[in-house]
This record gives structure tokens, sequence and C-alpha cells, in this order.
């Protein structure tokens, strides 16, 4: 099965994505591509593979992309190549990418099931702020797209809430982990 994650960044997928690997080793993540420049910590090939703007461009040419996209100035795709590695498998592949991407997936492997994690526009601004990852620039270009984020949840089967009141993160990756293990 193909697990497609998506959320608005700042509302926690990543991590939630971490930490349900911990809880659920045999799932296998689907490594995306990007142009955007390595933060500390993230390893090339495992987070995500960092590419030149040339590389992209040709990976673009060559069709190598199930899809792609320009996000907060930055692009970012999944390639074919990561999908046909455990399409035909027994294994579970778990995507963690923008809501736009999440969609394209769709189009292209209808049986994808869809998660949307979901946090209040508000916690989603402070997260930014506070993981200092981004500059004021870049959190403003990040809150522009927030809200066509949101508006696309409907075309998820699922909604994981991620807020604060909800029960935090732990709550967050025992939901998506009883989604998960609905498949098996």
């Amino acid at each position: 099965m193909l697990f497609v994650i998506s959320a608005p960044s700042g509302a926690g997928k990543t991590t939630i994505i971490r930490e349900l690997f911990k809880v659920n080793p045999g799932l296998k993540f689907s490594v995306s591509s990007t142009t955007r420049v390595k933060r500390q910590g993230e390893i090339d090939g495992k987070d995500y593979f960092f590419l030149t703007d040339e590389e992209f461009d040709n990976k673009i040419k060559t069709h190598d992309f199930v899809e792609w996209e320009t996000v907060h100035g930055n692009r970012y795709g999944t390639l074919k190549s990561e999908i046909e590695k455990y399409i035909n498998g027994d294994e579970h592949l778990v995507f963690d990418v923008d809501v736009k991407g999440a969609l394209s997936i769709k189009k292209l492997y209808l049986d994808a099931v869809m998660i949307y994690i979901d946090v209040p526009v508000k916690q989603i601004l402070e997260r930014l702020r506070k993981r200092n990852t981004e500059s004021d620039e870049e959190i403003k270009k990040r809150s522009e797209r927030i809200e066509m984020e949101i508006k696309q949840k409907e075309h998820f089967e699922y909604v994981v809430d991620n807020s604060d009141k909800h029960g935090g993160l732990q709550d967050a990756v025992n939901e998506l982990n009883k989604i998960i293990n609905k498949y098996n």
C-alpha cells in the first residue's frame, strides 16, 4: 500500500512520520527530491535527495518524477523509481509530501491512502517560528500557502489531529499507526 501523508509546513508531519517508523519499523519511506538547502542533521538519500537546479531540470526532462512542484521557492518531487521499488512488493510505502503532490500521486495510484495532518493555523505559525529553520520572509511565504492547503483536506480519506489540544505528538502517531494497521 501507498500511504500519502500531507499537511502544511509546520504541522508536524515529518516528526510524526519519524515517530511512526519507531513503532512500525516495517514501513518503507519514499525519499523525495528537493532543490532546497540541506538542514542540519539531514542526510542525502535518507531525508531527501538533494539536487541542484540542473539535476532537477534533467529529471523533469526525462520524466523521472511522478509529481513535482515548486513550494516556498524550492522544488520538490517524487521519483518514479522510489515507487517502483515497492509497488509490487509486500511492504507499505510512506510518503511525506505537500498537499498538491499528494493529490497528484492519488491521480496516478488510485489505491493510495491519503492522510492529512491537521493543526490550527495559529499553532502552525508558532511551530514554524520555534523551529528556527526559516527566515521571517520564508515563514511569510509558507503562511500564504497554508489556507490553500487546509482547503484541500476534504480530498483525504483520513484526517489526523496533531493540535496541542488533541493530545500531542504521541496521540497523532498512534492514530496514524492505527490507520496503517487497518491495511495489513
